[in-house]
C-alpha cells in the first residue's frame, strides 16, 4: 500500500524549514486546537497548488496525510487514543514509526503554509494536501470535509504497528487486518492501492524497490528509486495495468500490490479498474474521502465544506 513506501520528494528551501517539528512547537501544536477556518483552508490549497507545481511532492504529500489517518482503530472509542486523521504523525514520537521513514520531508514542506495559516489545524492541512495532490495529478474531485481537531501533544500518539508492511508473509490478510481494523472493505483496499500510480519506493526509507530505473534516473526531484507506473507524477488507473501485465522489470511489484490479483476478492475490483479508469475514479475519490476522516473528530461536527456552491 502507499501506507508503506517512502515517496521521495525534492524541495528547494533545504532543511531549514521546521526545526521544531518533533513537538518542540508547543504553542503552536496547542494554539491549533480551536477548529479551521474555511477562508484559510481555501487560500492553504492555494498554497499547496504552487508549491506541488515547483516540488513535484504529490506523493510525499498523499502518504503524510494517508498515514496520519491509517492508525484509526474502529474498537476504540475515545479520542485521539482511537488514531486517525489528528494531526498527531507531527510529532517525533509517532513521525520515527518505521513506516513513516522520510514523512519529516513533507512536514518541512507545509510547515511554512502551517505558520502562514494560523486558522487551519495540523490535522485539516495533512488531508487537505493529500487530497489536493490527488487533485492536481490529474485525479479525481474528492469529496471532503474539514474541521478536524488536532491532538495535542506526542502522548496521544498511536502505538507503532498499526500501518501496513509491504512484506507481510501473507499479504492479502495482512491488508484486511489493517483496513478492516479501520472498518474499511475490500474495494476500500483495492481502490486505495490505486494511488501506487502516484510517487516511488527508495530502498533507504521502506527498504523496497531498486535505487534508480529509468523512469526515475532524472527525477523530476531528487532522482532514484523505483516506481510502479512510467509516469509516476499521474495519476491514472495504470497502476493496475503495470501490476496485471508485469511488462517491465523497471516497476516495482510488492506482495501486496500482486495480492491484488491473486486474492478472489480483491481481484474482482482490480480487474475492473485495470479496464474502467471511470470506475476506478469514483471508487477511489469515495475511499480516500472515507479515510481522509477516520478517527477525525469535527468541529462542527458535521465539519465544513470549502467549495463555493
Amino acid at each position: 500500500m502507499v501506507l508503506t513506501t517512502a515517496s521521495t520528494c525534492w524541495h528547494p528551501q533545504g532543511p531549514a524549514f521546521g526545526s521544531g517539528l518533533g513537538g518542540s512547537r508547543g504553542a503552536a501544536s496547542a494554539a491549533a486546537c480551536s477548529p479551521s477556518d474555511p477562508a484559510q483552508l481555501r487560500s492553504a490549497r492555494d498554497d499547496i497548488r504552487e508549491l506541488l507545481k515547483t516540488t513535484f511532492c504529490h506523493p510525499i504529500l498523499v502518504r503524510l496525510g494517508w498515514h496520519d489517518a491509517g492508525t484509526y482503530n474502529k474498537s476504540i472509542e475515545e479520542w485521539p487514543r482511537q488514531g486517525g486523521a489528528n494531526g498527531s504523525v507531527r510529532f517525533d514520537k509517532e513521525l520515527k514509526h518505521a513506516a513513516n521513514a522520510g514523512l519529516v520531508n513533507a512536514l518541512k514542506l507545509l510547515q511554512p503554509v502551517k505558520d502562514k495559516y494560523s486558522g487551519v489545524t495540523y490535522a485539516d492541512l495533512f488531508q487537505l494536501a493529500s487530497a489536493t495532490a490527488v487533485e492536481e495529478a490529474g485525479g479525481p474531485k474528492i469529496p471532503m470535509k474539514y474541521g478536524r481537531v488536532d491532538a495535542s501533544g506526542p502522548e496521544q500518539c498511536p502505538e507503532e504497528g498499526r500501518l501496513p508492511a509491504a512484506g507481510a508473509p501473507s499479504p492479502a490478510s495482512h491488508l484486511r487486518d489493517i483496513f478492516y481494523r479501520m472498518g474499511l472493505s475490500d474495494k476500500d483496499i483495492v481502490a486505495l492501492s490505486g494511488a501506487h500510480t502516484l510517487g516511488r519506493a527508495s530502498p533507504e526509507r521502506s527498504g523496497w524497490g531498486k535505487p534508480e530505473t529509468k523512469y526515475t534516473k532524472d527525477g523530476p526531484g531528487r532522482p532514484g528509486g523505483q516506481s510502479w507506473t512510467p509516469q509516476w507524477l499521474k495519476f491514472d488507473n495504470s497502476y493496475f495495468k503495470e501490476i496485471k501485465e508485469r511488462r517491465d522489470a523497471d516497476l516495482l511489484v510488492l506482495p501486496t500490490d500482486a495480492s491484488l490479483f491473486e486474492d478472489p476478492s480483491f481481484k474482482v475490483y482490480a480487474e475492473k479498474y485495470a479496464v474502467d479508469q471511470d470506475a476506478f475514479f469514483k471508487d477511489y475519490a469515495e475511499s480516500h474521502a472515507k479515510l481522509s476522516n477516520q478517527g477525525a473528530k469535527f468541529d462542527p461536527p458535521e465539519g465544513i465544506s470549502i467549495e463555493h456552491h
